[in-house]
Order: structure tokens, then sequence, then C-alpha cells
């Protein structure tokens, strides 16, 4: 297993730069993962990094990191989405920043034993906290016109209702507990893409999304950062799907008053706008460097995107 300090994130210079820390500052790695994004902050300027994360393997692999920067780095194990109790538990009521790096980390695709790769033979499991239904329940207990909802919301699969057909012809014969066999029941039935996408990919990020939550803890995390950042501070998001990359764009663009206007025709439109609590830092997302792409594949569908708290506070916010 890699060191935690030995981790590169994706596009980890510009999520630096976007989140400009400052010495003294009080900045959340939401995502801490190998701890790539924390390890940078720290360096970077003299200030405290909390990092969260809902895997237990993430956090103790950080154990080692946190030892290198005593009293700076602070570990706490749960999901993003509930960011503003656990640091509350902590006394920590104001951020200065605020980095969340979306979707599945390398550590998790890589192990087999996780089971969120179909490139390894290994138990169809998916969850990021080790706790809570797994894909292969899902694939059990989930009626066909469900299980194709699942994958066409959360994987924007076309063929999900062909897919979800296969799945529970195959299930009435023997149970689907591995990736091996999921991958194999879904080539069978979706056509080879010519851009060489598996035909699996689609459907299983769909389950794992699911299985995680992930669009939920998502959109509670965004609305936790913005209520914890402090005059000018910032958050950084990092998304690698268009499911999540729409959440971020969205809300950023709602807190950045850059929202269209309503109708003349809606009464909403009678009323003035409040002022806005952020601006964007970057007007529209940053991708990873051609250099980046080529050393780190996974980079290649990156979206970085940035806001951060204007100095005077709205009532609202």
């Amino acid at each position: 297993m890699s060191a935690p300090f030995s981790h590169r994130p994706v596009m980890l210079r510009e999520v630096v730069e976007a989140l400009a820390p400052r010495e003294g500052g009080v900045y959340l790695d939401g995502t801490f993962g190998g701890g790539g994004y924390s390890r940078a902050l720290l360096e970077a300027a003299g200030c405290t990094v909390w990092g969260i994360d809902r895997d237990p393997d993430a956090i103790a692999r950080g154990i080692a990191l946190a030892r290198l920067y005593p009293g700076r780095l602070h570990l706490i194990e749960g999901g993003f989405g509930e960011m503003s109790a656990l640091l509350a538990a902590q006394g920590i009521e104001r951020l200065d920043g605020v980095v969340l790096d979306l979707g599945v980390s390398s550590f998790q695709i890589d192990d087999p034993a996780r089971g969120f790769s179909f490139r390894f033979d290994g138990p169809l499991d998916m969850r990021m906290a080790r706790s809570g239904p797994t894909a292969a329940d899902l694939v059990r207990d989930l009626g066909e016109v469900e299980l194709a909802d699942t994958l066409y919301r959360y994987g924007e699969e076309r063929l999900s209702r062909r897919i979800a057909k296969a799945i529970v012809a195959a299930r009435a014969e023997a149970p689907i507990e591995t990736t091996f066999q999921l991958a194999g029941i879904i080539r069978r039935v979706v056509p080879a893409d010519r851009s060489g996408i598996d035909p699996a990919t689609r459907s299983f990020q769909a389950l794992r999304i699911r299985v995680n939550d992930e669009l939920g803890q998502i959109e509670q995390a965004l609305e936790q950062a913005a209520a914890l950042l402090a005059p000018g501070g910032r958050l950084v998001v990092v998304a690698f799907h268009s499911l999540e990359d729409r959440l971020v764009k969205r809300f950023m663009t709602e807190a950045s008053g850059r929202a269209p206007a309503p109708s003349r025709y809606d009464p909403r439109g009678l009323s003035a706008r409040p002022a806005a609590a952020f601006a964007l830092v970057t007007g529209k997302a940053l991708r990873p460097g051609e250099e980046e792409t080529r050393a780190n594949p996974r980079a290649r569908s990156a979206r970085l995107r940035a806001m951060h708290r204007l100095e005077a506070r709205s009532a609202a916010a």
C-alpha cells in the first residue's frame, strides 16, 4: 500500500491555487482519501487542516501523515454531508476553505476486495463506509423497474431496461455476488462502445452512487460548506462526471447571484433579488492539463469549480 504522503490527487496545483491557503487559516479536506490535498495545504501555509472521510481505511492511512504535522492535521471519520455536525463536535464553527474531491478514490478502485471496479474480480460491495446495503444487495433485491430507473438516473445508461431485464433473469438462476459476474451479464446484452468505454462502466457507476447516496451527500455538503465559510473563505470542488458537476455548477451559480432572472410573468420577478453572498473564483470549470492527463488517465474527466464568500455576509447566509 502506498504511503499517504506519496499520493498525488487530481489537479493538485489548481486546487491549492484556488484555495489560496493563508497563515493561521483553518481548512477542511472533506474527502481525505490519501491525504494529498491535506499535505499540500499544510506545506503551502502555516495552517490547520481537518480531514474527513467516511472510509475507515482512509482515516487509518492518515495517521502517519498526521504525525508529520502534530497539532495541525486532525482526522474525523464520517461523511462530508455531515461536516457541520462533525466539526461542531470539535468546536469548529468557521472555515477559511473547503475542498471536496468527489466520487470514488483511487485507493478504493484499486482494491479488489472493495468491489468498485470490474477490472478485478471481487465481492460486489461498493460501500465507501463499509456499512449499509452493498451493491450485491441492490442487485438481488430491487425490482426490474426500480433497477432500470437506478441505472438510468445515476449512470445515464440508455440501455438500462435491457440490462435490468438481464440481471433479473440471471439472478433467478444464481446469486450475483461478484464484480466479474455482474460485468459479464452486462457485456452480454450491451454492445461495445466505439469510444472503448467498457459496457459495464455506467451501470457500475449507477450502483456505486446509489449505494453511497453520493448525490444526496454532495447536496448536503455544498450547503454546509457554504454556511461554514468565513468572509473570504473559499469552496473548491473537483467533480468527475456530469451528475456531480451539474449539482456543483447550479449551486455555485445560484450562490453567486448568476442564476437567470425569473420570467417577467413569474411573480418572483417582482421582488428585488437578494445580494449575493458569494462570488465565483472560476468563471467556468477548470480542466486538468495535458501533462497530467497523460500521466494519470483518470484525471481526464475532472472539472474544478470554486467560489468565495464575500466580505459582507448576508443576513440569510
